[in-house]
C-alpha cells in the first residue's frame, strides 16, 4: 500500500553548545503531529551564520537558534530572503511554537488551547497537603476551578485545576497582572522551583485552514 504523504517542517537549528544541542534535539522528538515529519536538516554550534541561510534558504525556510545570537547583517538578509529565524531561551518555548507550526501543516484541527493567564512562581510553602506557590501574575487572569500548568526549563511537570487562590491569606476568586498570590497544589511530584511558570488555559475550538508561511526577519518569542 502507498504510504500516506506527509508535510516536512525542516529546520535549521543553532546551539550554543553541544549540550545544549542534544537537549534540544531530545525535545524535538516529543513533538508529534499526524501527517507532519519535523526534520533537522542540519544542526550545530554558535551564532546563527550566513552559511545557515544558504542551509534553510534551500529547504524549509527556518532557522531555530538556543541561547544564541546572529551574525552581522544576518537580519536584513534573512528579511531579503523571506526566511524566518526563531531565537529562545527556554526549551518548552521552541517545542511549543515549532508544535503550533507542524499544526498548521497537518491536518485540519477542531480544537485547542490558548493561555488565559501567566504567572511566575516567586516562592514556595510546604503543607501537611501539598505545596502552596506563590506567584506573581505576569498577565492575564488566574481563575478558580480554571486548568493550569506548571512549567519548568524543560516543560510542563503538572496539570490541574486551580482549587484554591489566596492573595495575603483572603480566599480569591481570579487574580490579575501584578497580583501576588497563593495557589494550592496537592500531588505535585516533580520539583518545582522558583522561577518556574504558571499558566492557565481554556479549551478552544477553531477553524484552521491554510499552510504556514516563514516571515522573513528575526524573531524573539515572549
Amino acid at each position: 500500500m502507498e504510504k500516506e504523504k506527509k508535510s516536512v517542517l525542516e529546520i535549521v537549528l543553532k546551539c550554543d553548545s553541544v549540550g545544549s544541542e542534544e537537549a534540544v534535539r531530545s525535545s524535538l522528538q516529543y513533538i508529534r503531529t499526524p501527517g507532519v515529519e519535523l526534520k533537522v536538516i542540519h544542526s550545530g554550534v554558535g551564532e546563527v551564520s550566513k552559511s545557515d541561510l544558504l542551509i534553510a534558504g534551500t529547504a524549509g525556510m527556518l532557522i531555530v537558534g538556543f541561547n544564541v545570537g546572529i551574525g552581522q547583517k544576518i537580519e536584513e538578509q534573512s528579511r531579503a530572503q523571506g526566511i524566518e529565524i526563531r531565537l529562545y531561551d527556554v526549551i518548552y518555548q521552541l517545542t511549543r511554537d515549532l508544535q503550533n507550526i507542524a499544526a498548521a501543516l497537518g491536518p485540519r484541527e477542531e480544537k485547542d488551547e490558548k493561555s488565559t493567564g501567566k504567572a511566575r512562581v516567586i516562592a514556595l510553602f510546604k503543607t501537611s497537603k501539598g505545596i502552596i506557590l506563590g506567584c506573581e501574575v505576569l498577565e492575564g487572569i488566574l481563575s478558580l476551578g480554571k486548568n493550569f500548568r506548571v512549567i519548568s526549563a524543560m516543560g510542563p511537570i503538572y496539570t490541574g485545576k486551580i482549587e484554591s487562590l489566596q492573595i495575603e491569606n483572603n480566599p480569591v476568586q481570579a487574580a490579575k497582572a501584578h497580583d501576588q498570590v497563593g495557589i494550592k497544589v496537592a500531588g505535585l511530584r516533580k520539583q518545582v522551583k522558583i522561577g518556574d511558570l504558571v499558566e492557565c488555559f481554556q479549551a478552544v475550538r477553531y477553524d484552521k485552514g491554510g499552510v504556514w508561511h516563514p516571515k522573513g526577519g528575526v524573531f524573539k518569542p515572549e
